[in-house]
């Protein structure tokens, strides 16, 4: 089969493989998939105008990246995908924080983890969430002061997210905010998807001396659509591996620790 053939769902071969490389890769740019195909930038644009249209992917400025469709089906199945990873990171992190410490849990599966690992072992936190399904996982639990802020629901797992958030988050302390992403931009920078939640992360990040990435080694070599930070403005990067070399270098020159789980 060529790339100009269609496929039995009505798509051509060459489609089909952008949609997964989105699927593997979370974003892409029209520049380097014109070069993957040999192609020129306006015909993968045509391709990527009609895959949005089937829903297949999202059309953003210069590339494609994952549907919603795909992410809320793509949220069901992180809960389960590197789960022993995940639970070291989060057990790794949650040995920062003290008792009574105050708290931003930003979303994600990673800090879903991490949540489930203050469960019972620290006593008098203050924890603060945008994140119903992080703020499900800590409900109830009595040596913990839950606060959930009040937002628009932006994913599958109930991120909330608006004016509204951001400007709550701005009259808090933090003593650490953990911050979930989704890969790192060429000059380091940490990325993620959605401009809104990327706001939350922002304002969250700006109460506190103390940010901490959580992810998985998978996210070192993806982008996303927009930067949060540069690693400066982190503290710690928590993952379950080390970074490669030329993320490393960024890394200590901005004074990003890293802690392997």
């Amino acid at each position: 089969m060529t790339y100009g053939d269609r496929q039995s769902d009505g798509i051509t071969a060459r489609q089909a493989e952008i949609v997964a490389i989105v699927a593997e890769q979370g974003y892409t740019t029209l520049e380097s998939l014109a070069s993957r195909f040999s192609v020129s930038m306006q015909s993968v644009r045509r391709d990527i105008i009609q895959l949005d249209q089937m829903r297949l992917l999202q059309r953003f400025h210069g590339g494609a990246g994952p549907s919603d469709n795909t992410v809320r089906l793509g949220y069901q199945e992180k809960r389960s995908r590197s789960a022993e990873a995940k639970t070291r990171i989060a057990s790794k992190a949650a040995e920062f924080v003290p008792d009574g410490a105050t708290l931003f849990l930003d979303s994600g599966t990673t800090i879903e983890a991490l949540a489930q690992q203050l469960r019972g072992r620290r006593t008098g936190l203050r924890i603060f969430t945008t994140c119903l399904a992080t703020a499900m996982v800590v409900a109830g639990e009595p040596d913990i002061e839950l606060h959930v802020i009040g937002g628009t629901s932006r994913g599958a797992d109930g991120s909330l997210a608006g004016a509204g958030t951001v400007a709550t988050l701005s009259t808090i302390r933090f003593d650490f905010a953990f911050i979930g992403f989704s890969g790192f931009d060429d000059d380091g920078a940490v990325m993620d998807y959605d401009l809104e939640k990327i706001a939350v992360k922002q304002a969250a990040m700006r109460r506190t001396n103390n940010a901490i990435l959580l992810g998985d080694q998978s996210k070192y070599e993806r982008h996303a659509i927009a930067q949060i930070a540069p690693p400066r403005a982190f503290a710690k990067l928590v993952s379950d591996a080390a970074p490669p070399d030329r993320l490393v270098e960024m890394f200590s020159a901005s004074g990003l620790e890293i802690v392997i789980a």
